[in-house]
């Protein structure tokens, strides 16, 4: 990838969601602010070869979009009283994306289809990268995109924030939208970096606008502070050259203990005021049992393994089930893990991370030979570039 494909990447993802909001704003056309979203990265894939890259490439961008948005209002009968509008860029109002994350979660689309295009549209994400958060081929994810941009065309959705009354019913596909952003930024899926900090940063934003939104929401209290308590501990993460830190490796000297306290109060908060237990609460209390540990040691694994099971209970997934192996093998074991981890190879035969847990399972019983078969299908599976490096250095060292 070139200089100026790899800028062009990166203004996309911190901008693609901004200036989409601003657009359909103003044009009061989802679809048609999508297509100038796209039509602007496409002129400067062209122009920033040739040219160089602007100054303000997300400025750029944005006065691209903008004459081709004029084009499109010279057709329509409001155009005077649009044209005056973007004759200069829009303030930006703090919840334009969430307006269009409401938009692209209305209940008339297909729930696969509310957070595909959500992470399109306001995240930028790529349709490869959405279909790695889904565990889906590709075509798959176009269809549902376009079968989505269709419905909100033919069907006039508003581009709103629904109402107190409609709120309770639209907010969990917004969560997860969120919640596959905010994984998406943690460890990326895609070869061009390990991780995305913008992508979190996003993240943190929205599903703090969420609280300040539904206050009496628990889930979005439990969302926040699940991805504040894995930011506490992101300076550990990577080593030198974005070399993965795994959680028992990890300096805990480095960790925001500040910050975890803050995350587990708002966690303790929600749970103690609203007593409604959901998925993403019970996840950021798998977070916060990890740390408040002052050593891997000392990690409490059996409230660990209850917390697991609550979670199935809630929300059963194979990947969370997966998870639960890793708690199981530090709480009973290595053979029970590896029992349990049997039964979920044929949902997770293209998830490189069941290929490494098995791989470690296999590790821990004497068995490297099988172990190192695992890790080339792990790594055969992943684009991650610090999960690569990671599984070449095991493969390495045998």
């Amino acid at each position: 990838m070139s200089s100026e494909q790899e800028v062009l990447a990166r203004v996309v993802r911190e901008h693609a969601g901004r200036l989409a909001a601003s657009l359909v704003s103003l044009l009061g056309d989802f679809s048609a602010a999508e297509d100038l979203v796209q039509d602007a990265v496409e002129t400067a894939l062209r122009r920033w070869p040739v040219e160089g890259v602007p100054d303000r490439p997300d400025g750029w961008l944005f006065t691209v979009a903008r004459r081709r948005g004029l084009d499109v209002l010279r057709r329509e009968s409001n155009y005077r009283a649009k044209l005056a509008q973007l004759q200069a860029p829009p303030p930006a109002e703090p919840d334009d994306r969430l307006r269009l994350i409401f938009t692209c979660c209305h209940p008339a689309l297909s729930k696969e289809a509310q957070i595909a295009l959500t992470l399109r549209v306001v995240c930028g994400l790529s349709t490869a990268q959405i279909a790695a958060a889904f565990l889906v081929p590709e075509t798959t994810v176009a269809q549902r995109l376009t079968r989505a941009k269709r419905k909100i065309a033919e069907a006039g959705i508003p581009y709103r924030v629904p109402a107190a009354e409609e709120l309770p019913a639209r907010l969990n596909e917004v969560l997860a939208v969120v919640y596959l952003l905010f994984n998406e930024g943690y460890l990326s899926s895609t070869a061009e970096r390990a991780q995305a900090a913008d992508l979190v940063d996003d993240a943190e934003f929205l599903a703090a606008l969420l609280v300040n939104l539904a206050p009496n929401e628990p889930e979005a209290a439990g969302l926040l502070a699940l991805v504040r308590l894995h930011r506490a501990r992101s300076a550990a993460r990577f080593g030198p050259g974005e070399r993965l830190v795994l959680l028992p490796d990890q300096d805990r000297s480095l960790w925001d203990r500040e910050a975890i306290e803050e995350a587990t109060a708002l966690l303790v908060r929600a749970a103690r005021t609203h007593h409604r237990p959901g998925p993403y609460q019970v996840q950021a209390a798998i977070v916060a049992c990890h740390a408040e540990a002052g050593s891997w040691q000392d990690t409490d694994w059996p409230q660990i393994v209850m917390l697991y099971d609550m979670l199935l209970y809630l929300a059963p997934s194979p990947v969370t089930r997966l998870h639960r192996v890793t708690a199981v093998r530090y709480a009973q074991g290595p053979e029970v893990a590896l029992a349990e981890l049997k039964a979920l190879g044929g949902a997770l035969d293209r998830y490189p991370l069941y290929h490494a847990t098995r791989a470690e399972l296999l590790r821990a019983l004497g068995d490297p030979d099988q172990a190192r078969e695992c890790d080339l299908r792990a790594l055969e599976l992943t684009a991650n570039p610090a999960q690569q490096a990671l599984l070449e250095e095991r493969l390495h060292w045998g």
